[in-house]
């Protein structure tokens, strides 16, 4: 007996391209593999990360502009979010929303803060459906034992539940596709299934092909650091598409494909991740499918309750520090006009103070309180935001905990 084909398939590609301009290693050359790769038309919707150079962005899309006709770079930030969506079918609207935290201006070896993290969103209507398509980039992580941006990462995977909550009312289907910056278990993944009910395309996939527990970041990839991998032989699985069907519609990945290795008759892969490959089958319903209820959302939200709460603390303790340090930055720079005070009203006294030395004291007095005062700002801010998340998800957990009350 012959199985029923869908109402419509969707084949998604996901890649954090590492294209770092002066930085990345190989990016020109990379890029055209990529671009090479993408213009067989395999694919639906692609979903690229760290396109940092609009340059890219542009060959990128003269080059796929005949079989991708539709594409959209979301820009944020100094140096842009690196997001960008090629698409065969019409963009019908689209839609950014940047993450209120996302690291620390000063940790500038790191450049998240710069980048402007954020998600974007574009709408498109495939035979009569309508899809949202988000694509997203978290904050890296940098170091699993200590990870001082996990309130941050958390926060954004909260934002980018309830964005993606608040924008899909009208819509039929969503997919996500993006680099998360979290493994499978982390409760900021964890959190972002529960709140909107997706589905992890490696979990649901009827089939897949390529690495060893889905890992897109392997430690024989020749651009990826060993020793940040050494805890993880077999690599780790950080980008993710996630799927979800909404009123009468179903999904359902029926093949799920990662790229593994050099790319095929090259001596480099495409980037420093793996890209992920998803297709989608859409099914149309006779009735709402009703959504239930998991109790464990509420622990799952507990719990990121709590490291938001450690974030704050810190975040606290930051603010305090800073402020101590404007206030020295403010005393120093009064001594410095005390000083220039006195010269004046007795001219006698300026031997005692040599300009070399009143120079240099000034420019240090007027850089500590500039730099400690910019600090002390940003984390005043930090404190309001992570207040604002912890209030959000105490509401959230409360209203859920009611809504699983009143069903029992």
């Amino acid at each position: 007996m012959d199985q029923k084909p869908p109402l419509l398939r969707l084949r998604v590609f996901d890649l954090n391209c590492w294209a770092i301009r002066y930085i990345s290693k190989l990016r020109a050359e990379r890029i055209q593999l990529i671009g090479d790769f993408l213009s067989d038309g395999h694919y639906d919707i692609i979903l690229l990360q760290e396109i940092w150079s609009e340059k890219d962005y542009l060959w990128l899309k003269k080059k796929l502009c005949n079989l991708y006709p539709a594409s959209h770079l979301f820009k944020s930030g100094v140096i842009g979010s690196g997001l960008c969506v090629f698409s065969r079918f019409p963009i019908l609207d689209t839609f950014q929303y940047r993450f209120s935290l996302n690291g620390y201006p000063y940790m500038i070896q790191h450049g998240d803060w710069f980048c402007g993290k954020s998600v974007g969103l574009v709408s498109l209507r495939i035979s009569g459906v309508l899809c949202n398509v988000y694509v997203t980039h978290l904050h890296a992580e940098y170091s699993r034992e200590k990870d001082t941006y996990l309130p941050h990462r958390v926060l954004q995977a909260w934002e980018l539940a309830q964005f993606i909550n608040h924008t899909s009312k009208g819509a039929d289907v969503l997919i996500l596709g993006g680099d998360l910056n979290m493994h499978p278990m982390d409760v900021g993944l964890r959190l972002l299934l529960g709140w909107t009910g997706l589905h992890d395309a490696f979990v649901a996939a009827e089939s897949f092909e390529g690495s060893e527990n889905g890992c897109t970041l392997l430690p024989n990839n020749c651009f990826t650091n060993p020793k940040e991998l050494e805890p993880f032989p077999h690599g780790i699985r950080i980008d993710y598409i996630l799927y979800k069907g909404l009123s009468n519609f179903t999904m359902k990945c029926v093949k799920l494909r990662t790229t593994e290795g050099t790319a095929p008759g090259k001596a480099i892969p495409y980037s420093d991740h793996e890209a992920v490959m998803a297709t989608l089958h859409v099914e149309q319903q006779a009735r709402p499918i009703p959504t239930e209820l998991n109790p464990e959302l509420v622990n799952i939200m507990n719990e990121a309750q709590m490291e938001v709460m450690v974030g704050l603390h810190s975040a606290i303790h930051q603010r305090f520090s800073t402020g101590r340090m404007s206030i020295l930055g403010m005393l120093l720079l009064l001594l410095q006009v005390v000083m220039g005070v006195v010269s004046l009203m007795w001219p006698q006294t300026e031997q005692a103070f040599p300009k070399l030395s009143y120079y240099l004291l000034g420019f240090l007095a007027f850089t500590v309180l500039l730099v400690a005062g910019l600090c002390h700002i940003f984390h005043i801010i930090e404190v309001r935001l992570l207040q604002e998340a912890q209030e959000q998800m105490r509401l959230g957990t409360q209203a859920l905990q009611d809504r699983l009350g009143s069903t029992q």
